[in-house]
């Protein structure tokens, strides 16, 4: 089973991505976030191309902002749409989305951003965490959390930590709230597989920062111990991240049971110019 995530920053802008990317990749369940579409919108949209290539889908939107959609070709049963116990902003956001597909529990989730330490959304970002972790401490066996968590697990997973000294992502009270759900027993397979490797999600649209790659970590894939047991491949597809009209994230895939291209390595394909030494500025801090 081939289980994907990608923060596609407004599915209706990316509709001529994903559809060509679903029929290259062929994952069997899909994690998107930041769809930005209410339910409706979406299903006008993608209801009959998604079901053509044999997916069910599960949402869970709002126009213009978040927004979070989990599509299946293996199952998808008893869907959960939002986060029990979760805070709102003030009211409750489209960040959450849940259901069994193939025997393993999905979560596609758009963590909050944050913004900057200590603000009302930063704190809003840790009680949302903290509601994240009771359902999981609650669920079943086997799980997999995918999305855009919006936190580096560690200063290895940006490309410089000092350019991000004083910016959210990177602070010990989020790293405290990943590892508080990794030590239910969820495994970041793409870390774990690839623990010495330039490894990045995420690339600013400014500054040529992908190009540079110049990026972060954000989006992940925790499994628990009996699905990362059955990981074969684990990979950042940067290729979608190439080319006209790309999201600034790019998708995550994970395979279980069987690898269909192989072991491939953590990033396909290849960055296309590693930064150096030199020290680079964040763009929104110019």
């Amino acid at each position: 089973m081939r289980v994907a995530t990608w923060n596609v920053n407004s599915v209706k802008q990316r509709v001529p991505r994903l559809l060509p990317w679903l029929d290259q990749r062929k994952p069997d369940v899909v994690c998107l976030q930041e769809t930005k579409l209410a339910d409706e919108a979406f299903t006008a949209l993608l209801a009959e191309p998604l079901r053509e290539r044999g997916y069910e889908v599960a949402l869970f939107g709002e126009s213009q902002w978040n927004g979070v959609a989990l599509l299946s070709r293996v199952g998808l049963d008893d869907v959960a749409v939002g986060l029990a116990g979760a805070p709102g902003f003030p009211h409750v956001e489209a960040r959450a989305v849940a259901a069994t597909c193939g025997g393993v529990r999905v979560h596609s989730l758009y963590v909050p951003n944050g913004r900057e330490p200590e603000s009302d959304h930063y704190k809003y970002k840790l009680e949302w965490l903290s509601a994240l972790r009771d359902v999981l401490e609650t669920g079943p066996e086997d799980a997999v959390v995918c999305g855009d968590i919006n936190i580096a697990p560690t200063d290895a997973d940006v490309f410089d930590p000092e350019a991000y000294i004083g910016q959210t992502h990177v602070t010990e009270p989020e790293r405290a709230a990943l590892q508080a759900i990794q030590a239910l027993g969820f495994h970041d397979v793409v870390r774990d597989r690839w623990p010495n490797e330039r490894i990045f999600s995420y690339w600013d649209y400014r500054a040529g920062m992908f190009h540079r790659d110049l990026g972060m970590r954000i989006d992940l894939i925790l499994a628990s111990t009996s699905v990362a047991s059955r990981v074969k491949a684990a990979w950042v597809d940067r290729h979608a991240r190439k080319g006209t009209g790309p999201s600034d994230h790019a998708p995550v895939i994970v395979d279980l049971d069987e690898a269909p291209d192989g072991d491939i390595g953590p990033v396909v394909p290849p960055p296309s110019s590693p930064g150096g030494k030199k020290k680079v500025k964040l763009p929104q801090a110019k």
